[in-house]
């Protein structure tokens, strides 16, 4: 039986020492193998200095094996050829410190490995611990998220289909314009649908508090839902809240000027963060990739009325990507007026610049073109895997065939993706069996 955490360093797995394991080390199992999600992690020193802050070596190391589909107890028992009650208190361990999120549904715990962002990253500062260097941890993230820029520009900008999309504001919506907004553009109906709501503190502000840098917007103000927010409350990282109570904090964030930044999904989103310009590592990646379209947008766009702004200039404050800004206003009398003009390519369409306009010179309207925001995360997972060439991780997981339910949930995933994106899928898997199954669907749809 494995030594239980925190007994020894170099506890044996499979009877074998740690330190007979000279070829690669835990962390550079565990690098690679968090590669393997879509959304990966570049391996970087910064890198190996945070994941050596969050677990230990051996931890790392059995890491690096569990599949990248939820898996039960039983299994990562096998895996590691390890004593079940062994296993189990591991991967219950690990959880307690939110490096696994452990759902139970009908009596039966799954444990899956979330990537780092949105993920163990974030969940590590979600509440003060006291089990790690929590300042130490906010520089290093500093460090591989805000000077460094591979792995930011990796999460945001690879691919087409995005992490997260931003949800509109629906108190400044006309109501003409509010009658077209869908639910799954709502966050107020992602809130009320949910079945487990908690919320946290805000990892972004948090980090910065640590480095002397955070605004005064509300710390303990981010949502989670659903399976992550049951397995984020059940160990302590997030607090349980009713729907009444979240809407609340949902109209705090609205008065003061946050954007609400979600999964990038229709059907039961895990996350929606209220987001400073300041603090926030999404929007600041708007800052610096804006002409690559780090976020998905919401469905509206705003328009400066010239003839009723006054150039005040609160817009432009407000704007938390800087979208915004004022310009000579030609035609006036006064040749030192000003208006507000817009950067349409920039604009996340969240409808905070909306709200700060007390003349009444802005409105939000529905942008020319939808955006196309992916049904589940399992159709997000599957379009972010086949956009980063690695869909195969998904099929040939644990290098073994899934079971029959598990291939059928990630082929039916494709076959609802664009024709485009299908024959990505059908060019890098090589597999007959989707081939056939793509050619029936396309049979199906000349039919």
């Amino acid at each position: 039986m494995c030594a239980t955490i925190g007994e020894s360093r170099t506890p044996t797995v499979s009877g074998l020492s740690m330190a007979h394991r000279t070829v690669k080390s835990g962390y550079t199992e565990f690098s690679e193998r968090l590669n393997r999600f879509p959304q990966g992690a570049p391996p970087t020193e910064r890198l190996f200095d945070i994941l050596k802050m969050l677990i230990d070596e051996r931890e790392a190391a059995l890491l690096a094996q569990i599949p990248i589909k939820p898996f039960t107890a039983e299994k990562a028992a096998q895996i590691w050829k390890m004593d079940l009650v062994a296993a189990r208190h591991v991967l219950d361990d690990l959880a307690d410190r939110a490096m696994l999120v452990d759902i139970v549904r009908h009596g039966v715990t799954r444990y899956v490995l979330p990537p780092p962002m949105a993920g163990f990253f974030e969940f590590s500062l979600m509440r003060v611990r006291d089990d790690l260097d929590q300042k130490a941890l906010s520089e290093l993230f500093h460090q591989y998220l805000n000077v460094e820029e591979d792995f930011v520009k990796a999460l945001f900008v690879e691919g087409e289909t995005r992490l997260g999309r931003i949800f509109v504001q629906e108190p400044v919506l006309t109501n003409a314009s509010a009658a077209h907004v869908l639910d799954y553009e709502r966050a107020g109906e992602v809130i009320r649908t949910a079945t487990a709501i908690g919320v946290g503190m805000c990892y972004c502000r948090h980090k910065m508090q640590h480095l002397g840098r955070a605004c005064d917007a509300p710390m303990d103000i981010c949502m989670t839902f659903n399976g992550s927010a049951e397995s984020l409350t059940r160990h302590g990282h997030a607090r349980k809240i009713e729907a009444a109570e979240c809407l609340d904090l949902l109209d705090e964030a609205h008065e003061r000027g946050l954007v609400q930044f979600g999964e990038n999904v229709q059907n039961r989103v895990s996350f929606i963060c209220n987001c400073c310009g300041c603090c926030c590592e999404a929007l600041q990646a708007v800052k610096r990739f804006a002409h690559l379209q780090p976020i998905h947008t919401s469905n509206y766009i705003p328009a400066v009325d010239t003839k009723l702004c006054k150039g005040c200039g609160q817009c432009v404050e407000a704007c938390p990507v800087d979208a915004l800004k004022l310009v000579p206003a030609f035609g006036r009398k006064n040749p030192k007026a000003q208006e507000a003009d817009l950067d349409e390519d920039v604009c996340l369409g969240c409808g905070v610049c909306v709200r700060a306009c007390d003349k009444g010179g802005m409105s939000l309207h529905e942008r020319p073109q939808r955006v196309i925001t992916p049904e589940t995360s399992a159709h997000r997972y599957v379009a972010m895997a086949i956009e980063r060439g690695k869909l195969q991780n998904l099929i040939w997981d644990e290098r073994a065939l899934w079971s029959h339910r598990a291939l059928a949930a990630v082929f039916g995933a494709v076959l609802k993706l664009p024709p485009v994106k299908r024959a990505m899928a059908s060019e890098q898997v090589r597999s007959r069996y989707l081939n056939r199954l793509l050619s029936s669907k396309k049979t199906r749809a000349i039919s």
